[in-house]
């Protein structure tokens, strides 16, 4: 009778605990969550306040609701253009990526051939290039070949410089997918390309919706390579167009932030499409690969 009554105690403590971690990390995680989505909340409320606002209220909700301050952002920081000019290079530099990227995991991780390992060594260590310390070099290369002031400026680098992450990424989730579904369908008489694009490629969906918006984002997002190589005023990127609300004397925060609001939409909503992907592709990447 005691060691009944000791054992059902014993468990009894054991499930408190239990459930006292867990309720402990649920509360570490909406934390965490208030933490993560506080700078989103600050961002939309301060885009519709006044400078005076801004700075007498900053952390509490507009005391009067300006929604001018977004179609006078959107008006004279020219941002219908802006947004044109960086989902062309962003998409397309994007799509570029994944292509690329692919097929050469694809390659590397599917194929055994001469110089393997110097190939991928050579990939890799793209990831250690300091990506600003080629501004210099790229502008005179880009002068001299007669990019500057194009599309071109900013694909081409975006898509160099985001490779070898990619490739990374997609090498380390396509070792994770079994052989034998390659040799499965080369009985049933199907090619390479064949077992890549009908087999392979889907398999992939979630690497690559992972790669898709790390590049998004960096592409969305850079200032630098876009202020360096794009001089046209039709040609420049969100970012630039953000700038135009500061200058030597001031800053126009009203403004700013009305921009800033409208230019973080795009990157929500990609993340919000391919979220599910993103995570399935990160985990079976970290573990399989």
């Amino acid at each position: 009778m005691n060691l009944q009554t000791t054992g059902t105690g014993s468990a009894s403590g054991k499930r408190v605990i239990t459930k006292g971690l867990t309720g402990f990390v649920k509360l570490l995680l909406i934390v965490y969550a208030i933490l993560t989505l506080y700078p989103l909340y600050w961002l939309f409320t301060s885009a519709f306040k006044s400078n005076q606002d801004f700075f007498t209220n900053p952390y509490g909700l507009p005391t009067e609701w300006m929604t001018e301050n977004l179609f006078r952002a959107w008006e004279l920081g020219n941002m219908g253009r802006a947004m044109l000019n960086s989902t062309v290079v962003t998409i397309t530099a994007v799509v570029l990526t994944i292509l690329l990227s692919v097929l050469a995991a694809y390659v590397l991780s599917r194929f055994e051939f001469r110089f393997k390992k110097l190939v991928v060594v050579l990939f890799t260590t793209g990831l250690l290039i300091p990506i600003h310390s080629t501004l210099v070099p790229l502008f005179i290369m880009m002068k001299n070949i007669g990019l500057l002031d194009t599309y071109g400026a900013l694909i081409l680098p975006y898509t160099a410089f985001e490779l070898p992450i990619a490739i990374f990424l997609a090498m380390a989730y396509m070792s994770s997918i079994p052989r034998e579904i390659e040799e499965a369908a080369m009985i049933d008489g199907s090619g390479w390309w064949g077992i890549f694009g009908r087999m392979i490629l889907p398999l992939c969906t979630p690497i690559v919706a992972t790669i898709s918006i790390l590049a998004f984002l960096r592409f969305w997002n850079d200032f630098s390579f876009a202020l360096v190589f794009i001089n046209t005023q039709a040609l420049k990127t969100l970012p630039l167009s953000l700038s135009l609300f500061s200058d030597g004397f001031g800053t126009d925060y009203s403004l700013t932030m009305g921009a800033m609001a409208i230019a973080v939409i795009p990157t929500i909503v990609a993340y919000l499409i391919l979220q599910e992907q993103i995570m399935k592709g990160m985990v079976a990447g970290s573990i399989k690969g």
